[in-house]
């Protein structure tokens, strides 16, 4: 290639690298609840189909009494396409609440498949199994009423173990019942603990109450924890800043 050809040709590149636009990093934006609840919703409209009997179950708990306090639609989904993804038949829930996250879960299971949940509150499983029933998943479902400690220690592996657990219950009993879950999933199961960021404040030192208490325990039970490799995924949403804890059983 003659020299006057290089020079032409350095020129073209040049000017096709000038007029691309550049990607950088976008400057980080002060956001809050508002904006994530946004986010969610936009976000929901491109990727969740209204779900009239979601919404009803939502509306009965509510009205019922139950804190809104269930995952949030996004977080549900979740929950959802993990246990499709694993391809999970048994799924073990601790804290059943209103039933929003179960209903989830059970949707997910091939035919033959069946959801365990743990509810120590006997209003909580009565509107929980209104809601299932309504959601037509009450033949997929087993509530154990009592303290979801009392029931675990009950549970056995056998004849099958649990194939995904649900941790979503008092932050006090996490690293209990995630000791538990170990010994009922199966090897290569996933163990989801929700609510372990809380704001962000399990890592602040001089923040302490019970809730943050707890989840600090059980990060501090997993460090070097042979039986598992697990990870912390922060999240914003309509639930504002928090997060959940994710592991698989080796």
């Amino acid at each position: 290639m003659t020299w006057r050809l290089k020079m032409t040709r350095a020129r073209i590149l040049s000017a096709a690298f000038t007029s691309m636009e550049i990607q950088r990093p976008q400057e980080p934006k002060q956001t809050s609840v508002e904006d994530w609840a946004r986010s969610d919703a936009y976000h929901n409209s491109f990727l969740h189909e209204p779900d009239a009997t979601l919404a009803w179950v939502l509306k009965n708990s509510t009205e019922k009494g139950l804190p809104e306090i269930a995952v949030s639609a996004a977080q549900g989904k979740l929950l959802h396409l993990l246990v499709r993804s694993v391809g999970a038949k048994r799924v073990l829930e601790v804290g059943t609440l209103g039933g929003y996250s179960t209903i989830w879960l059970a949707r997910a299971l091939p035919e033959g498949g069946s959801v365990t949940t743990l509810e120590i509150n006997e209003h909580h499983a009565a509107v929980a199994k209104e809601n299932l029933a309504h959601a037509e998943v009450s033949d997929k479902v087993e509530i154990i009423l009592g303290p979801a400690l009392d029931s675990l220690v009950k549970l056995s592996p056998e004849p099958a173990p649990f194939d995904f657990v649900f941790i979503d219950a008092d932050k006090k009993g996490n690293f209990d019942y995630f000791t538990e879950a170990k010994r009922l999933v199966r090897s290569g199961g996933i163990i989801i603990v929700d609510n372990v960021v809380r704001f962000g404040r399990v890592a602040e030192p001089d923040y302490t109450d019970v809730n943050v208490e707890g989840v600090r325990r059980l990060l501090a039970g997993l460090k070097g924890d042979k039986d598992v490799d697990a990870t912390t995924i922060g999240t914003v949403g309509d639930k504002g800043y928090d997060g959940f804890l994710y592991a698989v059983r080796r």
